[in-house]
C-alpha cells in the first residue's frame, strides 16, 4: 500500500472525476495516465462510480482512489472496489477513525483550524483544503498553514489551469485537485491527454 505522500507526489494535479458511464472509464484513465496523471480520484457522485473505479484500476500505471466518501459504509464499498486512496469533502470522527483503522491513504476535507486540529487528533497531517476558493482561497490557506507547519494540503474546489500554478508554488501544497482535465460530455481521449500533459507541466521547478 502506498503512503499518502506517495499518492500526493504522483503528479501535481489529481483529476477529480465525475464519470456517468462505465464505458468511458478505460479511455479516460488511459488518456490521463498517458498524459502523466496517475492518481485518479473517482467521485462517488454517480451510480456507476464503483464500477468505473474497478475498470480504471485495470489501466497500467493508474492509482485509482475514491472521492466524495462520506461515511464508513462508502469507505468499505470503495475499498472493496479497489480504491488505493480515499478523499472526503469533510472530516467526521466516525469516518476519520474508520479510514485510519483501514490503513488506506486518506485525504479528509478541511476548511478551518478546528478541522485540521480534529484531523491531527486522529494522527493525520495531510488534508484536502475544500472548497478552496470559497473558503478564502490562497490567503486563507497561507494563514492556516502557518500554525500547522507539519500539515500539507491538496486544495480542491475552484482550482483551474489558470490558477493552479499559484497554489502549487506554495511549500505547504503537495498537489491540487481539479476537474478541468476531463471536461464534461463524451470522453475525448486526445483532448484529455493534452490537458493532462499541460497539467503535469504546472509542477514548479525544483529549487
Amino acid at each position: 500500500m502506498m503512503t499518502v505522500d506517495e499518492v500526493m507526489e504522483l503528479a501535481p494535479v489529481v483529476p477529480v472525476l465525475v464519470v456517468e458511464r462505465v464505458e468511458d472509464a478505460l479511455p479516460i484513465a488511459r488518456a490521463l495516465v498517458a498524459g502523466g496523471l496517475r492518481a485518479l480520484e473517482v467521485t462517488l457522485r454517480t451510480p456507476a462510480a464503483l464500477d468505473v473505479m474497478r475498470a480504471m484500476a485495470q489501466v497500467e500505471g493508474a492509482v485509482v482512489g475514491a472521492g466524495t466518501v462520506l461515511n464508513p459504509a462508502q469507505l468499505d464499498a470503495a475499498l472493496a472496489a479497489g480504491a488505493r486512496f480515499i478523499v472526503s469533502p469533510g472530516l467526521t470522527d466516525t469516518l476519520g477513525k474508520a479510514a485510519v483503522a483501514s490503513g488506506v491513504p486518506f485525504l479528509p476535507g478541511v476548511a478551518t483550524a478546528a478541522d485540521i486540529m480534529r484531523g491531527m487528533d486522529l494522527g493525520l497531517s495531510r488534508f484536502k483544503f475544500f472548497p478552496a476558493e470559497t473558503s478564502g482561497g490562497l490567503p486563507a490557506l497561507k494563514a492556516l498553514a502557518a500554525p500547522f507547519h507539519e500539515a500539507r494540503f491538496c486544495p480542491t474546489g475552484g482550482i483551474s489551469e489558470a490558477n493552479a500554478a499559484q497554489w502549487l508554488a506554495q511549500p505547504f501544497v503537495k498537489c491540487v485537485g481539479g476537474s478541468w482535465v476531463v471536461p464534461k460530455g463524451p470522453a475525448d481521449p486526445a483532448a484529455i491527454e493534452a490537458l493532462a500533459r499541460a497539467a503535469c507541466a504546472l509542477r514548479p521547478a525544483a529549487g
